[in-house]
């Protein structure tokens, strides 16, 4: 088992391996786009009930 052994190896795992280093960091920005975007909707949805309660009264949504 020579230098061309370990060359082979190396060269047939590297696609694989930078190939699955792509769709992590991929997937990793697709998540962290998400829960970004679920925090600001989240944000926005508490600011919208917050004044909807000041112009109409929180015992308008008992109803």
């Amino acid at each position: 088992m020579g230098d061309g052994y370990w060359n082979n190896a190396v060269f047939n795992l590297l696609p694989t391996i930078l190939v699955g280093l792509i769709f992590w960091v991929v997937m990793r920005a697709i998540f962290r786009a998400d829960r970004t975007e679920r925090k600001v909707y989240a944000k926005i949805e508490a600011e919208e009930r917050a004044r909807f309660d000041r112009d109409n009264g929180p015992s308008s949504r008992e109803a």
